[in-house]
């Protein structure tokens, strides 16, 4: 499988990463997905402290313990569970991000972490004293890059501004096109990269369409819209191919991504999603059929 650089760095990532937090808690069965993400050469698997109260950066550490050196480990922070674990603050301070790293290495099994990503964030977070503990933390070698998981446009830009981050991770899909307006090629223009997750849009994405679809529609969506530009995306943009391919196409063809993050709750939806980064490239007329029909999605709430 093809790698691209991460931003700046010195990770190289497949264009398919392995989003864990599908995985479930069956040690066996998240094993064997993510045993066959690696036969299908997949090098990037992206968890975070808050799935399954940490149980998930465990199950990861443990399957990759013995291909620790050739792969990549995202992981992510700044949601602290309360103590009956019945839910979760944000806490993007200096001292919470130093004590979280030394749990998640500890359940991870590794001593360092390749891409330590903010897991959220908000403008009126103490953004000065969240970067510094990024980069003390990568002075001290407990993580080797840092990055950050974020759609919003004001918040992006003072890390773009501020910090040395090397990557983005962010929703995008042909159904969510959000980022294009500013966050891709602001991020481009500075070599950061894109992570993209949710490509497949809650699986509207897939050949399974409005099966998976809410009578709620989705973002701009009503239902009735679906309806009609679901089959219309497939028939002109995925005749000859499974409309998975075509929406996972559609993010690499983006120049600031470097890789998309699938979740996959079985080893077929593996290969199923490996198979579709390894098809051709989406023509430049169906990139262009794809911006005509569909919406840009843009938030004016956050800017």
């Amino acid at each position: 499988m093809k790698k691209r650089r991460l931003g700046n760095s010195d990770l190289f990532v497949t264009e398919l990463g392995l989003g864990c937090m599908s995985i479930g808690t069956e040690e066996k069965t998240a094993r064997e997905i993510i045993e066959a993400a690696l036969d299908e050469g997949i090098n990037y698997f992206d968890t975070a402290d808050l799935y399954d109260f940490g149980e998930n950066e465990s199950l990861v550490g443990k399957a990759l313990k013995n291909v620790r050196e050739q792969v990549v480990i995202a992981t992510k922070v700044g949601n602290r569970w309360n103590a009956d674990k019945s839910s979760w603050t944000w806490e993007p301070s200096k001292p919470y991000i130093k004590e979280a790293v030394k749990n998640s290495l500890k359940r991870l099994g590794t001593d360092y972490i390749d891409l330590y990503q903010l897991h959220g964030g908000t403008i009126n977070d103490p953004i000065d004293e969240t970067i510094e503990a990024f980069e003390e933390l990568k002075a001290e070698g407990y993580i080797r890059y840092y990055g950050i998981s974020s759609i919003r446009p004001n918040v992006i830009r003072e890390y773009v501004k501020k910090s040395n981050i090397v990557s983005v991770m962010m929703q995008y899909s042909i159904l969510d096109r959000r980022p294009e307006e500013e966050a891709l090629p602001l991020l481009a223009e500075h070599g950061i990269s894109v992570v993209t997750r949710g490509p497949l849009a809650k699986g509207l994405l897939s050949d399974k369409l409005l099966e998976k679809a809410s009578e709620k529609g989705y973002l701009d969506y009503s239902f009735e819209e679906l309806s009609k530009v679901l089959p219309l995306l497939k028939e002109k943009t995925a005749a000859a191919r499974s409309f998975t391919e075509a929406a996972l196409q559609y993010n690499l063809a983006a120049p600031a991504v470097a890789s998309v993050i699938t979740g996959a709750s079985s080893v077929e939806q593996i290969r199923s999603n490996a198979a579709a980064v390894r098809s051709n490239p989406l023509t430049e007329e169906q990139a262009a059929l794809i911006k005509e029909w569909t919406k840009a999605n843009v938030y004016q709430e956050h800017r």
